[in-house]
């Protein structure tokens, strides 16, 4: 493989992998995803964090064509998920020497997982640093983005962050690895939200804790465990995060249905006019049984108001409307101004489920809901006009 360098005596080492069909076997990947790993090659060596096991038939030989018949002397384990630190034993069988440098948390959950000699750990503290020659480490403690034992390296020399999952992507790198040889906006912005939408969100708070340590660092280049390096401007990734933590909306409405035999489709569809009509222009419909529910949140995340409707089912929700809700649930998406929908044959129970589950999110209501009794016409969904004016 061409050798691809970050900074001085940082090399970046990745896999593409363009054969998992489900990442954490729950998200698509329609574009593959990216792993990403570095080798500071110094007086003292360091990999910052593994790539996940099998994804590279290659990676130790890489190693040593950089090392040159060093050894490694330390590997960072900066967060344990196994995309991560699955290749730790291989390492060992190769560089047995070499330390591993963790947090107290991760040697707890390493020892869960694999069979290691303790004696090799090296425990840091938040703030802690190590000079390996030319470049000086600082390791910073981020729990909660998104495990606990969580945490980023920081190079004070170069001003390079190792952010591990953070400021991460779905998407494989196509041949341009850092931010000035891709087109940012088309190919990876969307799939960028949608991995903090449904991996990351959830922890907004502790993200945005981890952006005040930040806050003041000169940081030259962002280096993250999945997606692109960044290098021409760190600040647009950071301040992306910074966004989507504080549960920034931009003016949009996400109208999402679940319907049997179409009767609740078109009343998504016509309350879509309706807000059409008075100017607004991003207004995106899924229909919940054949969109994917992580795409779904993402536009969620994204834009500021939300319409959700359902046919009745089993006197409830349509089961396909009731996992959106669960997700929803666990995400917690805020500072939403919200309507609902529903419509029922003999028995309702759909509508009475989404108010129930909307009780528990902390939104605004912008207008009372709708619902209709047997084929939608003109006269049922009048009250779609007071929620599309209330709504925009």
């Amino acid at each position: 493989m061409k050798k691809i360098i970050v900074s001085n005596r940082i090399h970046y080492i990745g896999a593409n992998d363009r054969r998992k069909a489900l990442f954490e076997n729950n998200w698509p990947l329609p574009q593959g995803v990216a792993y990403n790993s570095y080798l500071i090659s110094d007086d003292k060596s360091i990999l910052i964090d593994t790539l996940e096991f099998g994804s590279k038939d290659d990676y130790i030989d890489e190693i040593e064509a950089i090392l040159q018949g060093k050894p490694l002397d330390f590997l960072v384990v900066n967060h344990m998920e196994p995309d991560h630190s699955s290749m730790i034993g291989l390492l060992l069988r190769v560089f047995p020497s070499m330390k591993i440098i963790g947090n107290n948390k991760t040697f707890k959950i390493l020892e869960a997982y694999y069979k290691l000699n303790p004696g090799q750990f090296f425990e840091v503290s938040d703030g802690q640093e190590l000079d390996l020659g030319y470049h000086k480490l600082k390791f910073v403690m981020t729990p909660w983005v998104h495990w606990p034992e969580t945490m980023m390296t920081y190079d004070m020399t170069d001003k390079v962050l190792f952010s591990c999952d953070a400021f991460g992507s779905f998407g494989t790198l196509d041949g341009g690895v850092f931010d000035d040889e891709i087109d940012f906006e088309t190919r990876y912005e969307g799939e960028m939200l949608r991995y903090y939408s449904n991996i990351v969100g959830k922890y907004s708070n502790m993200v945005q804790k981890a952006l005040a340590k930040l806050d003041g660092v000169p940081v030259k280049f962002v280096c993250p465990s999945h997606g692109p390096v960044w290098r021409k401007d760190p600040m647009k990734v950071i301040s992306l995060y910074d966004k989507w933590s504080k549960y920034e909306s931009e003016p949009g409405v996400v109208i999402v249905f679940a319907s049997m035999y179409g009767n609740t489709e078109k009343m998504a569809d016509y309350i879509a006019r309706l807000i059409a009509e008075k100017g607004e222009k991003n207004i995106i419909i899924h229909d919940v049984s054949k969109t994917h529910v992580s795409y779904i949140l993402r536009d969620i995340w994204k834009y500021g108001s939300l319409i959700l409707g359902s046919c009745a089912y089993n006197a409830g929700m349509h089961p396909m409307m009731a996992q959106l809700c669960h997700e929803l649930e666990v995400a917690a998406p805020k500072n939403k101004r919200y309507s609902l929908f529903g419509s029922y044959s003999w028995s309702g129970g759909g509508l009475k489920m989404l108010e129930s589950f909307s009780s528990k999110m902390s939104w605004q209501l912008a207008e009372k809901p709708v619902e209709v009794l047997g084929i939608p016409d003109h006269d049922k969904m009048e009250g779609f006009i007071s929620i599309a004016d209330k709504l925009i």
